[in-house]
């Protein structure tokens, strides 16, 4: 899957391809998102059915040959099943959140899901919670809060949907870091993507629109950017220490805030700001913390 790029005539290093995956993975990520958000006039499931329906491709060419007839075997269908269903519902209430909220403030929101790890893992893994580790979720839920503003005055409740997509985040990681050690990553993506694919074909009955041939397109890009993004990630994460990778997912940030401008004529409000710098600052203490102990780190946005 490794691709050859020259520099100077010399192959790049493997820290700097790692970067170029990186960057190509938050790229993505980006495209998925802001296609989600200008479909959204088009029916929900459609928009959910196709996303895992092109993203399947991504995943077959992935599976080796020798096992194409029987790569859906497993020994751990339960453990499939529960994250296949935390990712289906963290997913859907991602895209709900994309389509209703500003485009910045939602993927801010989204760099939470660490934090949830954190929080779940010291709650039903045992993980001890120190100071450095009470400081990041601290810091992240004051982030939040910025962003959000609570009030009892207009408020926005679909700003609680990346939330939902954070909590299933750190569910479907604390069970990635479980199947990893025994399922390839097809298998984990392909059970989580079939489920998503029929929930959003169930929503048949309530009326899809036949898409024009340029909808058509942007169901397609939807689909493989989703897909190929958490391999670029994989393969990012393979390649170089993830201290020195997983800041560049931060640029999703950058890209939502041009998007949203541009596209969606949003302006980016200072709280945003704010509150992204405090949710960044503390989901870095949390990577440098899991790095230092030499335990797996699991980068924002993570859906494989």
């Amino acid at each position: 899957m490794l691709f050859k790029l020259i520099k100077g005539g010399k192959m790049l290093t493997k820290s700097q391809l790692a970067i170029l995956y990186m960057i190509a993975s938050v790229a993505c990520f980006s495209i998925m998102d802001i296609i989600v958000k200008y479909l959204k006039d088009a029916p929900f499931g459609q928009v959910l059915f196709m996303r895992f329906f092109f993203g399947m491709i991504p995943i077959i060419l992935l599976i080796p040959k020798e096992k194409i007839f029987t790569f859906y075997k497993t020994k751990r269908p339960a453990l499939h099943a529960w994250r296949a269903s935390w990712g289906a519902i963290a997913i859907i209430a991602l895209f709900i959140g994309l389509r209703n909220i500003e485009l910045a403030d939602c993927i801010s929101l989204t760099f939470l899901g660490p934090v949830f790890v954190t929080i779940l893992s010291a709650l039903f893994l045992g993980e001890k919670v120190r100071m450095t580790r009470i400081s990041a979720i601290i810091l992240g839920i004051i982030g939040g809060l910025i962003i959000i503003q609570p009030t009892f005055q207009e408020f926005n409740y679909f700003y609680f949907m990346p939330l939902v997509f954070a909590f299933g985040f750190a569910q479907v990681a604390l069970s990635i870091k479980s199947l990893s050690k025994t399922e390839p990553n097809y298998l984990i993506a392909f059970y989580f993507s079939l489920l998503s694919m029929l929930i959003g074909l169930t929503t048949i009955v309530n009326g899809w629109v036949w898409p024009t041939l340029y909808q058509a397109f942007l169901f397609l890009v939807l689909g493989l950017a989703g897909g190929y993004a958490n391999i670029l990630l994989t393969q990012s994460l393979r390649m170089a220490e993830t201290g020195l990778v997983t800041p560049i997912k931060y640029l999703s940030l950058v890209f939502a805030a041009t998007a949203g401008y541009f596209l969606f004529d949003e302006t980016l409000k200072i709280t945003t700001l704010i509150g992204a710098l405090f949710i960044v600052v503390g989901t870095y203490i949390i990577f440098r913390r899991e790095q230092i102990l030499k335990k797996q780190v699991v980068p924002p946005r993570y859906e494989t």
